[in-house]
């Protein structure tokens, strides 16, 4: 999905976790109102950090749960918007990667510094060309989108000239299960690593990896 929609996805959560704080009878936690919704605390996580899209069962329901019934109609509203959002963005799946490569090319040649955090794949602008081939037609296949795989890994290779511009700073930080996805073939993997090593003393990258080991105080998800 787009950075717009996550955002939007991310402003709705903030919004529910608001008419959580605000319960008319007092402040609820995240397990109180699950409890109350019948629902496993995780969904409740997962609509207020933006990691799901909540339906407008969903929605109604939070709104009643927490006392505050009238709010559904502006959840609503935000859903909509949503939906609106994914029929336009698969409008634009429908001509091949393209249009969605062009936007991303723009946002990042745009930035000076550049944030990552992964836990399931290598980011894009550190993947070898072998490496983000397999990923885009991972894509391709999930999405039905039947061309532009070639055009949209060689995008992918255009956009890491912006790592060896003045000024530029690329900070990624990866969970360890993303060095370890065998979302391709062993053996580029193997060479996927191996670039990793090598771009680890570019003075534009900063890369960390945190292993599986480490204790951590929130789920390692976007």
């Amino acid at each position: 999905m787009s950075t717009d929609y996550q955002q939007a996805r991310e402003a709705l959560g903030a919004r529910l976790r608001e008419l959580r704080f605000t319960c008319p009878a007092g402040r609820l936690t995240g397990r109180q109102l699950a409890r109350r919704l019948g629902w496993q605390g995780s969904k409740v996580s997962k609509l207020e950090n933006g990691r799901q899209t909540a339906s407008p069962e969903d929605l109604r329901a939070w709104a009643e749960a927490t006392e505050q019934p009238d709010a559904y109609p502006e959840l609503a509203a935000r859903l909509a918007g949503f939906e609106s959002h994914i029929r336009s963005w698969r409008r634009a799946l429908a001509h091949g990667f393209k249009p969605m490569n062009e936007a991303l090319t723009a946002e990042i040649n745009r930035a000076s510094e550049i944030r990552v955090w992964e836990e399931a794949v290598i980011p894009g602008l550190v993947q070898t060309p072998e490496y983000a081939r397999h990923v885009v037609q991972r894509y391709a296949d999930l999405l039905d989108v039947t061309r532009g795989v070639e055009d949209a890994v060689r995008a992918r290779a255009q956009r890491q000239q912006w790592l060896y511009q003045p000024g530029r700073k690329l900070r990624v930080l990866m969970w360890e299960a993303a060095l370890r996805s065998l979302i391709c073939p062993p053996s580029v993997l193997i060479a996927q690593l191996d670039r990793l090593t090598g771009m680890a003393g570019m003075d534009t990258v900063e890369l960390g990896i945190v292993p599986f080991a480490a204790p951590v105080k929130i789920v390692p998800a976007k």
